[in-house]
């Protein structure tokens, strides 16, 4: 079949009479580039993307959905409470805090949610994922942490992520766009994402979350656009994805996936400093100031960080990442806020 969609790649060979297919430079070229390993994983996570939507483009808002209100768990002052512990690194208590709360509403898939969202920031923190010096490692950032996943935290992760998933997919098919259930989805599959591509190292699989979160986030905001949290997701995944080298972005445009570093920091930016991101607003401005620092914009680091570790004092992250500032970033410009 070949020599009939390509006549051009035969050649005869005069020694035995035989016609045999041509191998010019290009071919042979474009052969060695696919059998580097680099390649068919970012070929692999094209293909497994062909669907998604481009994360480039603003937010496909559809205006024929009714608005409703933002969803109502996001003016509860216990899991105000839950965070404020969880910001000030006391994972235990604020993860109480969200059990007792998911006991008391047995039907939220919010409570089940924030009780993975403690486990995970746990393990980001023990494994010092949230730090200068692994968003500024590209190894680390675009690889993973260096040492195996912590087990018994993973399994209470995947267990309550499971359950968070099972009670909004059940409130969904009474009430499809309900939007207490797409914020649970869409922080568990903005969750799971970070997971798979940062601890467990299983980049197809975050690929497939990613999907699920835009999806996730564009409907909320499409029913509740003042669900500003949401949009701490979806930055996270632009400017992950916009940070991967030229090679692989290409690859994986090709499939439907488009990061943008700039706009993952603009929508990152919208969640840490809006008073509607109600419970991811520190969160933000941490991710903020760290993909700051990688864009050499000091200021901007310096800005988010003060006021972190004004508003949490007992953080000790805070204040060493502040601390850090000066020797991190002597001799780099400043730049303006995104």
């Amino acid at each position: 079949m070949a020599w009939v969609l390509f006549p051009g790649l035969l050649k005869a060979d005069r020694r035995n009479g035989k016609t045999t297919l041509r191998k010019p430079f290009h071919f042979i070229l474009i052969r060695k580039v696919c059998r580097s390993r680099a390649f068919v994983l970012v070929a692999i996570l094209a293909s497994a993307m062909v669907t998604a939507p481009a994360r480039t483009r603003p937010l496909d808002v559809d205006d024929s959905d009714a608005k409703v209100a933002a969803p109502a768990v996001l003016d509860d002052p216990k899991l105000g409470s839950g965070f404020q512990l969880l910001y000030q690194l006391k994972f235990e208590q604020a993860r109480q805090h969200f059990v007792q709360w998911e006991q008391e509403r047995p039907a939220q898939p919010l409570g089940p949610a924030l009780e993975a969202a403690s486990v995970l920031f746990q393990e980001f923190y023990l494994k010092g994922v949230l730090t200068s010096e692994f968003f500024l490692d590209d190894n680390r950032l675009l690889g993973g942490i260096r040492d195996k996943p912590d087990a018994e935290l993973e399994r209470q992760f995947a267990s309550a992520a499971q359950r968070a998933q099972k009670l909004a997919r059940a409130r969904m098919t009474i009430q499809p766009k309900d939007p207490d259930a797409l914020f649970a989805l869409t922080l568990i599959a903005g969750m799971q994402a970070d997971d798979f591509f940062v601890i467990q190292k299983r980049q197809l699989d975050s690929m497939r979350s990613l999907k699920d979160t835009d999806r996730n986030a564009r409907i909320l905001l499409g029913v509740a656009p003042d669900t500003d949290d949401a949009y701490l997701a979806l930055g996270v995944a632009n400017y992950i994805i916009g940070c991967l080298p030229a090679y692989k972005r290409a690859v994986l445009w090709v499939g439907g996936v488009h990061g943008d570093k700039m706009l993952g920091m603009q929508q990152v930016a919208r969640a840490a400093g809006s008073e509607h991101a109600r419970y991811l607003r520190p969160f933000a401005r941490l991710m903020l100031a760290l993909a700051a620092l990688r864009e050499k914009n000091p200021d901007l680091a310096r800005q988010q960080l003060q006021e972190l570790a004004t508003e949490f004092p007992e953080n000790p992250l805070f204040a060493k990442e502040l601390a850090k500032m000066t020797p991190v970033m002597t001799g780099v410009s400043s730049h303006n806020t995104p």
